[in-house]
Order: structure tokens, then C-alpha cells, then sequence
């Protein structure tokens, strides 16, 4: 298998993991507060993640990847957890799922601007169709808005496409699953900190979903599935393997769904049929 080919394998296990993201957000924040949440997930994965790396014995970061490591964390492990979950208290999941529509636009942006990438024209073609699909989609559905909802979600969106591309090109010489746990690691004194401060003062009110919920966005939507992500960004190319992030609304809208019984159409097939061809062709032109 060529690396290439390994990593949209490796992108595409990624996205799967993290469509569970927004609905199990959505769910833990109805119990959870926002701020809680996103420090809570990020202690629970740091902690795993520096148990990982003592195990593993692995090599201190030199000192010109700890700016890009921050990068990563400010955008991955605070910012976007913390802008969704407050986003969440206004928006349902499928709403704010479709922003995720427009992170591969800004996955691409970001890997111009920090990774040096630089697709050919057709590729941008490609992007920016695959995008305006997911937004008209969410459109034709009449999906109600909410001002600041929206805001949240979008500065979400800007920030998580930093951190995918900041983390993307670091892994080429940190390796993937070492970016997402650095990453945690240097976050974890606050995140522990805030955490105490913020805890509810007994969990006894605390429904099984909330608890699963957090448990889901701890372990796997903020570190199993970075190691896929990051690796296959890094073997894919950040512009090419960013673009499978379009089929993310439509496995999230499924689950949404499925988990909230929240309203989804038939349409969304014929939309995501179209999704694929945008990523296919995409790909083409990523180099």
C-alpha cells in the first residue's frame, strides 16, 4: 500500500470517529456545563496521553515545535471543544454539523498558509463545490438559525482548520499520534486546574448518556481519533486527505438522527453521492 492511499484510509477512519463528535457534545452538555466539558475532556485525554508517552518513552519536542504544538492546542483541545459546546446551547447537532461542511475549505487555507502546500486550481473547484453542497443542503432542510450559534460555530470552524493543518504538517517529523498527545500534554496543568473549579458538585443528578457522552468526546473524539487524523493528513497531504471532512456532516447527520431523533431527509443521500465526487476530484488536483 502506497503512503498515499494509507493515508485517506487513515483520514477517513478519522472522520468516522469524530462524526459522533457534535451529537455526544450535544448530549453532554444538556447535564454538563460548556466550559466543564471542555476542560474535562481535554484533562481526561491528557492524562491517558501522558501515560501513553511515559510508557512509550518518547522524546521531548525540540523547541521550535512547541509554537506549533500551542497552535494545535489552542485550536483542537480548547477551541474548538469549548466554541461547540457553547454553540450546542443554542443550535441542535444537525444545525451545527453543517458547519462542519466548511472545515475542509479552511483545512485547505491553513495548509497554504502554515503547511506550503499548493493544489492546482481545479482542486479549489472542487473544494468550494463540495462546501456550497453542504450549505445548500443545510438550506433546502430550512434549518433554523441562530445568530450566535452560528458565530460560535464558525470561529469553531476557523480554529479547528488551524489546528488540523498546524497538526497535519507537525507530524511529519513528530508523528502523528505524538502532535495530539504533545498537544494535550502541554494543556493538562489548566485543564486539570479548571476542571476541579468547575466541577458540578456531585454527579448523582448525572444521566448514564451525559456520562457516556463525555467518555466518547474524552477518549475518542479528543485522542483516538487524532492518531488517525493527524497520520493520515501527514501521509495524504493536509489540502487533499482535509477534503474527506465533507462526508463529516452526513455520517454526523446520521447519527444525530439515529441518537436525538433528529429530523434528517432521504435527500441527504443524493447530496453525499455528490459529496464524494467533489472528494474524488479533490484528490485529482490536491498536488
Amino acid at each position: 500500500m502506497d503512503r498515499a492511499t494509507a493515508g485517506w484510509i487513515n483520514g477517513f477512519i478519522g472522520v468516522v470517529i469524530f462524526s459522533g463528535s457534535l451529537p455526544a457534545t450535544r448530549v453532554a452538555v444538556m447535564q454538563f456545563d460548556p466550559v466543564f466539558l471542555t476542560v474535562a475532556r481535554a484533562a481526561i485525554a491528557g492524562v491517558l496521553a501522558l501515560g501513553l508517552m511515559l510508557l512509550l518513552k518518547q522524546k521531548r519536542p525540540s523547541r521550535s515545535e512547541f509554537g506549533s504544538l500551542l497552535i494545535v492546542a489552542a485550536g483542537v483541545v480548547i477551541g474548538f471543544p469549548l466554541l461547540t459546546a457553547l454553540a450546542l446551547q443554542h443550535v441542535t447537532a444537525a444545525h451545527s454539523i453543517v458547519f462542519i461542511g466548511l472545515l475542509p475549505l479552511a483545512t485547505a487555507i491553513f495548509a497554504v498558509i502554515r503547511g506550503g502546500e499548493r493544489p492546482e486550481p481545479a482542486f479549489w473547484l472542487f473544494a468550494i463545490i463540495g462546501s456550497s453542497l453542504v450549505a445548500g443542503f443545510a438550506l433546502v432542510q430550512g434549518i433554523t438559525a441562530s445568530p450566535v450559534g452560528d458565530l460560535l460555530m464558525l470561529a469553531a470552524t476557523i480554529l479547528c482548520g488551524l489546528g488540523y493543518a498546524e497538526g497535519g504538517k507537525l507530524s511529519r517529523t513528530l508523528g502523528g499520534w505524538q502532535v495530539i498527545c504533545w498537544a494535550l500534554v502541554l494543556s493538562l496543568p489548566l485543564m486539570i486546574v479548571v476542571t476541579i473549579t468547575t466541577m458540578p458538585a456531585t454527579f448523582t443528578g448525572i444521566e448514564t448518556p451525559a456520562l457516556i457522552s463525555l467518555a466518547y468526546v474524552s477518549l475518542f473524539s479528543m485522542l483516538i481519533g487524532f492518531v488517525f487524523w493527524y497520520r493520515g493528513l501527514s501521509q495524504g497531504g493536509i489540502a487533499a486527505v482535509g477534503q474527506l471532512q465533507l462526508l463529516q456532516p452526513f455520517f454526523g447527520l446520521a447519527l444525530a438522527a439515529t441518537l436525538l431523533n433528529e429530523s434528517v431527509t432521504w435527500g441527504m443521500l443524493a447530496v453525499t453521492t455528490a459529496i464524494i465526487m467533489c472528494v474524488a476530484g479533490a484528490r485529482r488536483f490536491a498536488r
